[in-house]
């Protein structure tokens, strides 16, 4: 994607199933889960670059030791940062563990302990200081009262959490989405304690302590807890007595996997991280289930509970597109699949221009829809020669030179442009500022002559602000006839609430596209009825609110948004002459490549739970009273 987008972010949990001087005695290695934890943070790295935080729950301390740890950083590689300061701690581990050692290990180790959870954070509105790195931790004197939280999620309704935490006569601090969820689960777990107690009575002190951590029902707090949470989420919890669960929303927008064996109960945000940390077949990894919390008790027992109804699944394609690494092979296949579902399209765009047509993309995470892509036209263009041939025999003109035509036919494909890095635009000059930005790209120079056309492939266009201010002139620079654009995702129309930080229509090129096709067809008289639409649905519950902007899409056609985006993002200041196309995937090309993953509603605005029509409603109204920079939720 060549508009950065802060997103979703990572997820890892690494539940050890055996005592810590198991790991020494197979794998020579005490801290192996500790270790793991770290892969899985590496493999996801790419999920979030701005913090990142690692909890810690250590069984059966003596009293007076720490039992729960937590460390965070917000600092530039922040993986490494936390991990220098863990090194510091194992590398005191210098004789081997047995069974007789492994208490004075653990205790000698901060971080050596059995259940561990991690996070990777993209900040999205809320700041990236490192109070907002995850996991959050709510403390007691109580063992089974301390709990830490991280996730991969949007609410979209949390400032009525927040309220009804205030209706329990709570005093929250903070009125961020994650210490909200926070409070609300730590409430619920209170008085999960208090039935306990009462069920118990007649037992009290350390007798009682141990029995509620053994009887508490993480399954039907979660179910109190989130009752009225509307969202994308993927939780995970470990709480100081041991117990530790992930829950997932009941529409599966959040992707979670989990990896079950003997040694370990391992969760992340993809499997392709599970598959290579714990060198498994991805067959083996599953998906937590949409509405579902797994529960590891202290003891070592699973528990797979339906916490909440499940929805319908729209489990969300962005992340398929762009967002997960594409060493996952299903992954990778989609992508391939969103590519060649181009093709035909692309041919017919291209027509004659087909044989002086060169084939590249923009970034690096489009090369696998450019591979697929290519094969496709190449096997498009390889039927047509072959109709070709076929045809002569018929009519018994057939020679040599025409078969030999199969061994040439082929897409030319080059590697255009590299991306080396991103420069600071800290001159503010509009003029300075620009020439700095056109530099973040490379460009191959000698490749492309002035009659060839040039195909570029980028994952998807957001915002237009990197292809306008950037792309377009660095590629016109090699004098081409023609560039044609071509994303494999739809375009964007609609805001995100559930993980993706899209909260703003009026930034997205699609509705600026529409705006302006709007006001062209003399027709600006919608903008207005659209509001007027939008105010009312804000007049009855979020349950019973529609979509009203989608009236402002359904004036056009695919192709004439396309047409309109391509002159929005053409450079004003552009000396080349050339012509410029863009293509998007259409729906349908989408649902064929990827079908089980129908969360598609920032191109096609039907949201998964009531509270995304209440934010695009909100969206809308934002951008026609002026203010383009206020968030909708």
């Amino acid at each position: 994607m060549s508009d950065r987008l802060t997103h979703e972010c990572g997820l890892a949990f690494v539940r050890l199933r055996k005592p810590l001087h198991y790991y020494q005695d197979v794998y020579g290695d005490a801290a192996w889960g500790l270790r793991k934890t770290y892969l899985l943070m590496q493999k996801q790295y790419n999920r979030g670059q701005d913090g990142a935080g690692l909890g810690v729950v250590k069984f059966d301390m003596p009293a007076g030791d720490q039992f729960l740890l937590r460390i965070r950083s917000d600092k530039h590689n922040a993986i490494e940062r936390i991990f220098d300061a863990i090194t510091e701690d194992t590398e005191r581990l210098h004789e081997p563990i047995t069974a007789e050692t492994e208490m004075g290990a653990k205790r000698s180790c901060r971080f050596l302990g059995e259940v561990y959870l991690a996070h990777l954070r993209y900040g999205t509105h809320s700041g990236n200081s490192m109070a907002m790195c995850h996991p959050f931790v709510r403390k007691s004197n109580i063992a089974s009262r301390n709990i830490a939280l991280a996730g991969n999620f949007n609410m979209t309704n949390s400032s009525e959490l927040f309220d009804q935490l205030v209706e329990y006569g709570l005093n929250p601090v903070g009125d961020n989405d994650t210490q909200v969820i926070l409070e609300k689960i730590s409430h619920f777990l209170n008085n999960e304690h208090e039935r306990l107690i009462k069920k118990h009575k007649d037992i009290e002190g350390r007798e009682l302590a141990t029995t509620i951590s053994k009887e508490l029902d993480v399954g039907k707090l979660l179910k109190k807890a989130a009752q009225y949470w509307d969202g994308g989420y993927v939780f995970a919890s470990i709480i100081g007595n041991g117990d530790a669960f992930i829950c997932r929303d009941p529409a599966g927008i959040r992707p979670a996997f989990i990896y079950i064996d003997d040694e370990v109960v391992a969760c992340a945000s993809e499997r392709g991280a599970l598959a290579n940390v714990f060198n498994v077949n991805p067959d083996e990894i599953k998906q937590v289930k949409a509405g579902h919390v797994i529960v590891v008790k202290r003891d070592g027992s699973i528990e797979d509970i339906e916490f909440t109804k499940p929805l319908e699944l729209r489990q969300c394609s962005f992340e398929r597109i762009y967002f997960s690494r594409g060493n996952d092979p299903l992954i990778y296949k989609q992508r391939k699949r969103l590519g060649a579902n181009l093709a035909p399209r692309i041919m017919k765009v291209l027509g004659n221009d087909i044989d002086r047509s060169f084939f590249s993309y923009i970034p690096n995470t489009a090369e696998t829809c450019f591979l697929g892509l290519l094969e496709a036209v190449g096997g498009a263009l390889r039927c047509i020669e072959v109709d070709s041939i076929w045809n002569k025999i018929q009519d018994g003109s057939v020679t040599r030179n025409d078969l030999s035509k199969l061994n040439h036919t082929r897409v030319k494909a080059e590697l255009i442009a590299h991306k080396d890095q991103r420069l600071r635009t800290f001159i503010t000059h509009d003029a300075a500022r620009r020439d700095l930005v056109t530099h973040i790209y490379d460009i191959t120079r000698g490749l492309i002559e002035k009659d060839d056309t040039l195909v570029v492939v980028d994952d998807s266009i957001v915002r237009g602000t990197t292809l306008r201010e950037s792309i377009i002139t660095s590629l016109s620079q090699l004098h081409p006839k023609r560039i044609v654009i071509v994303s494999s995702a739809p375009p964007i129309m609609y805001p995100d609430c559930y993980g993706i930080d899209m909260s703003q229509i009026g930034k997205f090129i699609a509705f600026e596209a529409a705006v302006a096709l709007t006001n062209e067809a003399g027709n600006a008289a919608i903008f207005d009825e659209i509001a007027a639409k939008c105010k009312e649905e804000d007049k009855q519950s979020v349950s019973k609110m529609q979509n009203q902007v989608k009236a402002l899409y359904d004036q056009f056609s695919l192709k004439e948004i396309s047409c309109k985006i391509a002159e929005l993002v053409r450079p004003k200041h552009l000396e080349w002459d050339g012509k410029l196309d863009v293509v998007y995937q259409d729906i349908k090309g989408l649902t064929a490549a990827m079908p089980e993953y129908t969360g598609d509603w920032y191109f096609t605005g039907n949201y998964p739970t009531p509270g995304g029509n209440a934010v695009v409603n909100r969206a809308f109204l934002n951008w026609h009273a002026g203010d383009n920079s206020k968030r909708a939720y």
